[in-house]
């Protein structure tokens, strides 16, 4: 799917999601130990690929228990309407 695609064809309109990871203070919290070194894998149109590089980054990083990669849907941020609309 080229970047600039829509990602939501029903609606025509881009469904931006970001890639983030790192290492975790403690696993049964979200607060990263250092924020300087937040890893941040891309920015995707859709949940699909965005799913894609978060499964990836998770597999190459399953040895390291504190490592986490997260999937934000940022869309949800950037216009809450879009939440209505919005399944997977």
């Amino acid at each position: 799917m080229p970047a600039n695609a829509p990602s939501d064809p029903a609606h025509g309109r881009q469904l931006l999601h970001l890639v983030i990871g790192g290492e975790l203070r403690d696993v049964s919290d979200i607060e990263f130990r250092d924020l300087s070194a937040l890893h941040f894998v891309g920015a995707f149109p859709d949940y699909r690929s965005a799913f894609v590089a978060w499964k990836g980054m998770a597999q190459k990083t399953v040895d390291n228990a504190q490592m986490r990669y997260f999937i934000i849907h940022a869309h949800r941020l950037l216009d809450p309407a879009t939440e209505a609309g919005h399944h997977h």
